[in-house]
């Protein structure tokens, strides 16, 4: 790899040709497969929500505090936006990299062996996600359909009432689908480096 092409303009280590799998901060977010990079840009595109979350939380405490006048659709809303966020969040994480690892042995083996530990990973990643999409499909049904079968949305049973908690439950096994995806491409991706060698 020539040195234009490394994150940092600067040569692989020789002693550690893997340096370069590792997003380097000062080129953040670039995901190593096409849905990574998807999420990565739309992930960028929905932090924007944040700030309309403080924005509707700031017009609740003055109506609350100064008018004395509270809403009842800021909690809910200011809630179920937040929880969105955070779940799609950890596919960021995924695709940037940036999920919570323990790399004491990791660190410690050469690279063979870590490109197998790459691969273990993502076959652990896979069985613990296909636990994931068992529990939430049956709990994404259950939000949307009725024990006798009609469809009907589950609401959150306050004076608001409205149909977040379904709306979450849905998000949730699409977010694990895309989860079990990225996880597959990152199987394939490690797999080449394996048998391939280098960064294929």
């Amino acid at each position: 790899m020539s040195d234009q092409h490394h994150p940092t303009g600067q040569a692989p280590d020789a002693d550690h040709p893997d340096t370069d799998l590792v997003p380097d901060d000062s080129d953040t977010d670039i995901g190593s497969t096409w849905l990574d990079r998807g999420i990565v840009w739309l992930g960028k595109k929905l932090s924007l929500i944040f700030a309309v979350i403080v924005a509707i939380s700031a017009y609740e405490i003055a109506r609350r505090y100064l008018f004395d006048s509270p809403t009842l659709w800021v909690h809910e809303t200011v809630t179920f936006m937040g929880a969105t966020l955070f779940v799609l969040g950890g596919l960021y994480a995924f695709a940037t990299n940036r999920h919570v690892r323990v790399v004491l042995i990791y660190d410690a083996v050469p690279t063979k062996v870590k490109r197998w530990l790459d691969v273990l990973h993502q076959l652990l990643g896979l069985a613990f996600c296909s636990m994931l999409l068992y529990g939430s499909w049956f709990m994404a049904k259950d939000a949307v359909r009725a024990p006798w079968g009609a469809w009907r949305l589950e609401t959150s049973g306050s004076a608001w009432n409205p149909p977040f908690p379904a709306y979450l439950k849905v998000i949730i096994l699409v977010a694990v689908a895309v989860l079990t995806l990225q996880f597959i491409l990152h199987l394939i991706r490690d797999l080449r480096r394996v048998f391939q060698g280098g960064d294929a």
